[in-house]
């Protein structure tokens, strides 16, 4: 359980990050869900509170170094730590590909997937250094193991780096007690499938890993005793899309 503990989710307004929110806060944390939609965040975050679950909405973009600081310096006023970070804000855009990638396209994907990652960790180690404990969760993707010929130079490239960043975490700040897990899942059934250039089916929607999936697996490294470091997870839906299509 994470009784007592302080959660901070980035992305908390759909998707994955919502359905870690919920999976954390249903295991006892106090959840900080940070998102961009300010009124969305309300929404879901009133939903939770009906059913018992101490969360609390910052909104924010965490592609605003600054602003990231600034919700850091709220949580730890309000708080005086932050047990678990989850950073699972991240998009993709439709015009991805090196035939009509565009400058601000490509920074749009760079700018929320990696920088506002960096900068959502870097908000927080020195509290974490302080407390000499920690999780960071980074949501990077199947793409960020296996180059996809679906997501585009730009988000491929991000995903990547963000299974660096996380394995560099571990190199630096293992000794601190901080642990850090690259979660990579395969296609997600999130409203980012609405982005592709040929969104998919209803039907090709079910058959894919569902937000829940992740929550699930969010929970569990956050769960997992201070001596266990979960350095990363592959997660797949077992009719795999990316499999198929390469077989036909």
């Amino acid at each position: 359980m994470l009784r007592d503990k302080i959660v901070w989710v980035t992305g908390a307004g759909t998707g994955i990050g919502l359905a870690g929110a919920s999976a954390l806060a249903a295991a006892g944390a106090v959840v900080v869900m940070s998102g961009r939609r300010g009124e969305l965040l309300e929404k879901e975050a009133a939903a939770l509170r009906s059913r018992g679950r101490h969360v609390e909405v910052e909104p924010l973009d965490v592609s605003d170094a600054a602003a990231v600081d600034r919700v850091a310096e709220i949580i730890a006023a309000r708080h005086g730590k932050v047990d678990v970070l989850v950073n699972s804000a991240g998009l993709n855009v439709t015009k991805r590909f090196f035939r009509e990638q565009t400058v601000d396209g490509w920074d749009q994907v760079i700018r929320a997937n990696l920088d506002g990652t960096y900068y959502c960790i870097r908000a927080v180690l020195p509290l974490m250094r302080a407390q000499k404990s920690g999780v960071v969760i980074n949501i990077a993707s199947w793409a960020g193991v296996y180059t996809s010929a679906v997501t585009g130079p730009a988000y491929n490239a991000s995903k990547h780096a963000v299974v660096s960043l996380t394995e560099t975490l571990n190199m630096e700040e293992c000794m601190n007690g901080i642990r850090a897990c690259a979660i990579c899942p395969a296609e997600v059934a999130t409203p980012i499938m609405d982005r592709r250039p040929v969104p998919p089916s209803t039907e090709e929607r079910a058959r894919m890993l569902q937000p829940d999936d992740l929550g699930n697996a969010i929970r569990w490294v956050a769960e997992q005793p201070p001596h266990v470091c979960v350095n990363e997870i592959i997660i797949s839906p077992t009719w795999n899309r990316l499999f198929v299509q390469s077989r036909t």
